[in-house]
C-alpha cells in the first residue's frame, strides 16, 4: 500500500468515527428532549408508550439514546406528548440555555384552525412555570368549549388588541394594558375581540408544553 493510499484510509476512518459520534450525539439529544417533555407533561413511560402504540422498552431506549427512532415512531411519540415533531430537531441549544431563551430559539405552536399562535418564552429547565406570547387573529379563539387544568394558575397581560375571557361562565373584556389572573382549575376560554389581532403574554403554572 502506498503512502497516499494509507493516508486516504486514515482520513476515511477518522471521518467515519466523527460521523458515528455525531449520530450517537443526535440520538441522545432527541431522547433527552422527549424525556424532558414527558416529565413536563407529567406523563409516565407506560402512559406515553400506550398512547403512541409503542412498547415501554422501546420508548425507554429512545429516551436513553440507546436506540434510534424512526420518523414514524417520533411522530407517534410527539402526538402523544402534544408537541410538534420539529422540537426534537431543534438546532444549537447554546441559544436556549437553562436560563435565557433568545428570540431566535423560541418554540412555536401554531393552532391554525383556531387562528392562534403561541411562542414559548421560558426555558424547559423550569417546569414549575411557563411563559408564552400568544397572538390571536380576529375570529380566533382557544376553542368552542371551556376547559381547565388539574392544578395551577394562569395570568397574563394584553399587549395589543382586545381579549375576551370567560372564567366559570362569567365573561370579561381585557383591553390593551389590562392584566388578569385566575385559578387554572376553573373552566375558561378566551378569544380575540374586534378586527385587529390580540397579542398577550400568558403565564401558566405548572408548564403545559
Amino acid at each position: 500500500m502506498s503512502d497516499n493510499e494509507q493516508a486516504r484510509e486514515e482520513v476515511d476512518s477518522v471521518a467515519m468515527t466523527v460521523q458515528e459520534k455525531t449520530e450517537r450525539d443526535s440520538t441522545a439529544e432527541i431522547g433527552r428532549k422527549i424525556r424532558l417533555r414527558r416529565r413536563i407533561r407529567n406523563r409516565s413511560l407506560a402512559d406515553v408508550a400506550e398512547a403512541a402504540g409503542l412498547s415501554i422498552g422501546l420508548l425507554s431506549q429512545i429516551e436513553r439514546g440507546t436506540s434510534g427512532a424512526s420518523i414514524r415512531s417520533l411522530q407517534l411519540i410527539c402526538q402523544a406528548l402534544n408537541m410538534p415533531i420539529g422540537w426534537v430537531f431543534d438546532g444549537d441549544e447554546t441559544e436556549h440555555s437553562d436560563v435565557i431563551v433568545t428570540q431566535a430559539s423560541r418554540r412555536r405552536l401554531d393552532f391554525n384552525a383556531n387562528g392562534m399562535m403561541k411562542e414559548l418564552l421560558s426555558p424547559d429547565s423550569v417546569p414549575g412555570i411557563q411563559l408564552m406570547r400568544i397572538v390571536i387573529q380576529p375570529g380566533g379563539n382557544s376553542g368552542p368549549e371551556p376547559y381547565n387544568a388539574e392544578k395551577g394558575a394562569k395570568s397574563g397581560i394584553v399587549l395589543s388588541g382586545t381579549l375576551g375571557l370567560e372564567v366559570d361562565k362569567i365573561e370579561y373584556t381585557a383591553m390593551t394594558g389590562d392584566s388578569f389572573a385566575f385559578d387554572g382549575t376553573k373552566m375558561h376560554r378566551f378569544w380575540c375581540i374586534g378586527t385587529v389581532p390580540t397579542e398577550l403574554i400568558w403565564a401558566v403554572t405548572p408548564a403545559l408544553y
